[in-house]
């Protein structure tokens, strides 16, 4: 079966965010299923929607997949439910946030799943740590993603002095 290219945002802003990160990168690069190709720095972002809140560690990962879109969603949910998620309150303070943004330049709009993610282009704490990894990448029916993150305020996202755990081994 052919790999396509899937990313994902990752945030957290409880229980130890940035090892709650961790923790998910090392659950996706534990399976066999996908392999997780790039990982951004992290960053310090000022919170979304509800700001009563703690600030967020976010990232953003490509990884190569033979999954369908929906199957992927499915292992994003089932490592947040490990990671201890509740859906309480939207935009609300989590222990773990992964969403899957684009998906092999695929675009779908079902009750489950919409891609590309519908606000990635509005939001710097998603665009900063894609432009990273992968700022060539074109986004449907919105463009490159060095050209989207060019048209957001970036402030209040701060690159964090370290690296991912999963990929500390590849340096």
């Amino acid at each position: 079966m052919q790999l396509r290219s899937a990313f994902i945002g990752l945030g957290s802003n409880l229980e130890d965010p940035a090892a709650q990160l961790d923790r998910a990168l090392a659950a996706l690069a534990a399976r066999g299923d996908l392999r997780l190709d790039a990982v951004s720095s992290y960053y310090r972002t000022a919170p979304w929607g509800e700001t009563a809140q703690p600030a967020f560690v976010n990232a953003a990962a490509r990884l190569e997949t033979a999954l369908s879109p929906e199957a992927l969603l499915d292992v994003l949910i089932a490592i947040e439910s490990a990671a201890g998620r509740r859906r309480e309150l939207r935009w609300g303070p989590r222990t773990l946030d992964l969403d899957l943004l684009a998906f092999d330049g695929e675009r779908r709009d079902t009750p489950r799943l919409t891609l590309p993610h519908p606000h990635l282009h509005e939001r710097a704490f998603v665009l900063v740590p894609l432009a990273e990894i992968a700022p060539a990448l074109e986004i449907p029916g919105r463009g490159r993603i060095d050209a989207l993150l060019a048209r957001v305020n970036p402030a209040g996202v701060e690159r964090l002095p370290r690296y991912p755990e999963s990929m500390e081994s590849r340096k």
